[in-house]
């Protein structure tokens, strides 16, 4: 299945307007973003997991890497409530599940393979600082290395956003709205902009705050050709 899978074009998803699909595992389903490969893929997805619903144990290979968005999302190793930001690297091992539901943006096979660094946070309990040279803006670090760097932001009512994504970057709307290129993003919409890209967004009277993922994608064909035939 390939699905948005050409990584040189902007795309933009309003994830709300999309139908669940059913997974293999009885009361999950998700809203694929992107995908490149079957059942083993590369993949951006939003997840519902319906209450007492799980999934067998299974090692991620290429590593698995996801943001609570709603509910309580569980595994052996402990409850990750909304707000819950987890990096389980290549070739971690759980049996994810959740007993009350949940929902939750999910990355999976975009790791450097060499990547063994857990993570696991909540992002609420972390306190928010200014982006230098950017008024308006606040931002909560989750992760950065040589090769990524994630963060959630906050956009003020009436602010103007102009950034460059040389490595490229996406984004996906936790809350609020925002437009970028005559585009109108609201809540769980998910915007991808290629390698070299500039962002010109604007918030309007509410604020908007936004999952961002950046410089990445120069490393789109290394991940594809990692992934099992």
């Amino acid at each position: 299945m390939r699905l948005n899978a050409d990584f040189d074009q902007r795309v933009l998803v309003h994830s709300e307007q999309m139908e669940w699909l059913d997974s293999p595992m009885v009361g999950v389903a998700r809203r694929p973003l992107d995908r490149v490969g079957d059942e083993v893929a590369r993949a951006t997805s939003v997840v519902k997991y319906q209450p007492s619903s799980y999934f067998s144990p299974h090692i991620h290979t290429g590593g698995e890497e996801f943001l609570v968005l709603e509910g309580v999302f569980q595994d052996e190793h402990g409850d990750y409530p909304a707000g819950s930001y987890c990096r389980n690297p290549p070739q971690s091992r759980h049996t994810p599940g959740s007993e009350l539901g949940c929902v939750i943006l999910v990355k999976l096979w975009q790791f450097h393979p060499d990547d063994r660094t857990q993570v696991s946070l909540d992002s609420d309990c972390i306190k928010a600082f200014p982006l230098p040279d950017h008024l308006g803006i606040s931002v909560i670090p989750l992760y950065s290395d040589d090769f990524e760097t994630v963060s959630i932001e906050t956009w003020q009512t009436n602010t103007k956003i102009n950034r460059s994504f040389d490595g490229g970057a996406e984004l996906f709307v936790l809350d609020g709205s925002f437009t970028e290129s005559g585009d109108q993003l609201v809540k769980r919409s998910w915007l991808r902009l290629p390698v070299g890209s500039s962002l010109s967004a604007s918030t309007g009277s509410q604020p908007a705050r936004v999952w961002i993922k950046r410089d990445h994608l120069v490393r789109v064909d290394e991940e594809q050709a990692r992934l099992p035939i």
